[in-house]
């Protein structure tokens, strides 16, 4: 039975779908100003794997994540580049998409641009300026009244007084109340603008996922989340806009990803503290880096660091090691099924419990273990485990390579030759017991960064 930690109730829940197993999920996507970070990164590694095992269960999930493709740091960005918004996003879509392709990341059912969703944004604000919950400031801006929506604060569980007295009440003197929030901008000069009831303009932050995420799922759907500093203001205005509009509950759980740090610091652009995937990429290969993002449960900080990254290769390498020398090409194999059951039933356990992956992690650890313990003397079944580690290591996104493969990628040609060469001069050595020989190559091969695994049938090798 899945339960999920539900942001708006504090509480892990039992999930219950609006209609069976047809469920909505709406993200929060990048604003696409510059290259993705590990910030980033985590999120969207994060509901992969949610809507991974959701998949896995059954369900037919229809996810939609966003792209912000318009805003002032869009804005301000391309000024700087003295390039167009449009060729400044349409670059950072593009290397997105790579990025997220290196990640394993699977493409969303639907991945609406802001700027496509213009005309259900001004339909929506004229919806809130009907029902009394917005209104159009002095300065021209149209802003949501935030005095009109009683829950205001909820899921942030904030008292609103204390929001409101916080609040620099001088940065917006159009505001009728310091927490209100624009809806829409009137139009600035050299600014891309559309044409509004209002006048020309562009739509505020908030605004747009309300409009793009009911134009999708509908007035009401399963699931919304995002990064966890996304709870207030955007995902607490979001329920503000949405709700005031359609007087229906948005959603019935929020999920929020929790932050990557370095040296215990949140990791962002704001903060300047940030590594893009690409740069993290070009010291270690993608499944290691998203392992590193699963290795931690998702509410959970993580901390960037050489460490945690070098852990994570090592338990890659050990994973992929017990499925080498198996043929994994047909995953379909019911062989030892009270095996396969118990490893299957605590696996579901693990990810039921609000997506527990350290736990889910677990439990192929153990299936490795028993793989290598089973491989000789006991080859059909210990081929069986190793085909249902791969099928159920899917479900997290990782195991999916050859085997010889990861465990010798980033190695040169001409340097593989080099250490088949050092093994087999190697092996004679040991075969004819000269163990300072022996021990003399193992070392000249750690300093090519060779690993050494040897075996009843010969030796294995991989990069450290």
């Amino acid at each position: 039975m899945l339960k999920i930690y539900n942001t708006l109730t504090q509480e892990k829940e039992i999930f219950k779908p609006l209609h069976d197993k047809k469920l909505g999920i709406y993200v929060c996507g990048m604003t696409v100003y510059d290259l993705c970070h590990m910030g980033h990164a985590r999120v969207l590694v994060a509901f992969d794997i949610i809507v991974r095992y959701l998949l896995s269960q059954g369900y037919e999930v229809n996810y939609v994540r966003n792209i912000t493709d318009i805003d002032d740091k869009i804005i301000k960005r391309a000024q700087e580049n003295n390039e167009t918004l449009s060729a400044l996003t349409g670059r950072m879509i593009k290397a997105m998409h790579d990025d997220l392709a290196q990640l394993n990341i699977l493409p969303p059912t639907h991945e609406p641009k802001a700027t496509d969703a213009i005309a259900e944004m001004i339909v929506l604000i004229q919806r809130l300026i009907d029902k009394g919950m917005a209104y159009k400031a002095d300065n021209g801006d149209i802003f949501y009244a935030v005095d009109k929506f009683k829950p205001y604060g909820e899921l942030a569980h904030q008292d609103i007084e204390k929001l409101r007295s916080g609040s620099r009440v001088a940065i917006e003197l159009a505001k009728n109340d310091p927490l209100d929030f624009v809806l829409w901008k009137q139009a600035k000069s050299g600014e891309p603008s559309w044409d509004s009831p209002w006048g020309k303009g562009r739509p505020g932050w908030h605004i747009e996922c309300s409009a793009m995420s009911m134009a999708a799922l509908g007035e009401q759907f399963d699931i919304h989340g995002g990064g966890l500093d996304l709870v207030f203001p955007h995902h607490q205005n979001e329920i503000a806009q949405s709700e005031g509009a359609t007087d229906k509950k948005l959603v019935n759980t929020w999920i929020h990803v929790g932050f990557v740090q370095i040296n215990r610091q949140k990791m962002s652009k704001s903060l300047g503290n940030f590594l893009t995937v690409r740069d993290v990429l070009t010291q270690y290969p993608a499944e290691v880096i998203r392992y590193f993002l699963i290795m931690s449960h998702y509410r959970s900080p993580i901390n960037y660091s050489q460490e945690n990254l070098q852990t994570a290769q090592a338990a890659l390498q050990r994973l992929y090691t017990s499925l080498r020398g198996f043929d994994l090409a047909n995953l379909e194999n019911e062989d030892f099924a009270n095996e396969i059951n118990y490893h299957q039933n605590k696996f579901q356990e693990s990810m039921d419990d609000d997506f527990n992956t350290p736990e889910a992690l677990a439990v192929l650890f153990e299936i490795a273990r028993e793989i290598n313990t089973l491989r000789d003397n006991e080859p059909p079944k210990a081929l069986c485990l190793a085909k249902f580690l791969k099928k159920q290591a899917s479900v997290l996104g990782i195991l999916q390579q050859n085997p010889e493969f990861f465990l010798k990628a980033g190695i040169q040609e001409d340097k593989s030759q080099i250490i088949e060469t050092l093994i087999s001069e190697r092996n004679k050595a040991r075969a004819s017991k000269n163990w300072a020989e022996a021990d003399k190559i193992r070392d000249e091969l750690e300093r090519l960064g060779v690993s050494l695994s040897d075996n009843p049938k010969g030796t294995d090798w991989h990069r450290m």
